[in-house]
């Protein structure tokens, strides 16, 4: 295991795991664990062994979001105080345009910013004490992205009642499982285990094709039916004759595990 001040790493095989570790803090995100996310996302793509990522975070929560313990006089809260007005962070992976799929393991309090990670990842998953809430409006606080980005995962009544109910009302493992947050609930013991699980199952895929879908099911969210298709159809003919196409039909016929070349 890579120790990082704020960030743990982990490769185990082809799946590596990323934990957020400022446990006194409930993980909340100041300047320097911005940096060392935006570092890792691309450190981690460009690493051929890795096919799939877990994301959690230490101790018993999983992130408070933004820290507010920064002086206000110190200026604007902002993880990226000099990017150009209206450009998107890179400490997500979707944000970081990283197409390896993304496994998220809610330990605990999601909060605020810490949404950030539950809507960009591919399978979120809760541990049965896990619970969520949005307290932007409540400290004063614009809430420009998060609310945007549950809208598209989970509808707009959930997101609009997370924005303005906060802190006042905190939505649990069950009920983020009903309305679509999570897509399951395991028991705390369990949560780490179960996510390693899932991240080795995909793990197997092939690895281009499995970056290819996942890039074109979320710029599908972009576009109407119609044009999302013809996208999708032009990725797939670019694909076709692929190295690990091939194989994996001859795999499947000889009844054996395919060897990909990516």
């Amino acid at each position: 295991m890579e120790r990082q001040d704020l960030l743990l790493v982990e490769r185990r095989g082809h799946v590596a795991t990323l934990t957020l570790n400022r446990p006194e803090r409930l993980n909340a995100l100041n300047f320097e664990l911005f940096a060392e996310l935006m570092k890792q996302w691309p450190l981690l793509d460009a690493d051929p062994t890795i096919r799939s990522i877990v994301f959690t975070g230490a101790g018993r929560g999983f992130c408070a979001g933004l820290d507010l313990s920064r002086p206000l006089s110190a200026g604007p809260v902002t993880p990226t105080p000099d990017a150009p007005t209206g450009e998107i962070p890179g400490y997500t992976a979707r944000q970081a345009d990283v197409y390896k799929p993304v496994i998220t393991a809610v330990n605990g309090v999601c909060a605020g910013g810490g949404l950030h990670f539950v809507i960009d990842s591919d399978i979120v998953i809760a541990s049965e004490s896990a619970t969520f809430f949005d307290p932007h409006l409540n400290v004063g606080r614009v809430d420009a992205m998060e609310s945007v980005g549950l809208a598209k995962t989970v509808g707009f009544g959930p997101a609009v009642r997370l924005m303005l109910l906060g802190r006042n009302e905190r939505i649990t493992a069950p009920r983020a499982l009903e309305v679509g947050l999570v897509s399951e609930v395991v028991p705390d013991g369990q949560l780490m285990d179960r996510a390693t699980e899932l991240a080795e199952a995909v793990a197997t895929c092939a690895p281009l094709a499995t970056q290819i879908s996942l890039r074109n099911l979320w710029d599908s969210m972009n576009y109407g039916i119609y044009e999302a298709l013809e996208r999708g159809t032009k990725k797939l003919r670019d694909y076709d004759g692929h190295a690990d196409e091939i194989e994996g039909a001859k795999a499947f016929m000889e009844k054996r595990e395919p060897q990909w070349t990516t």
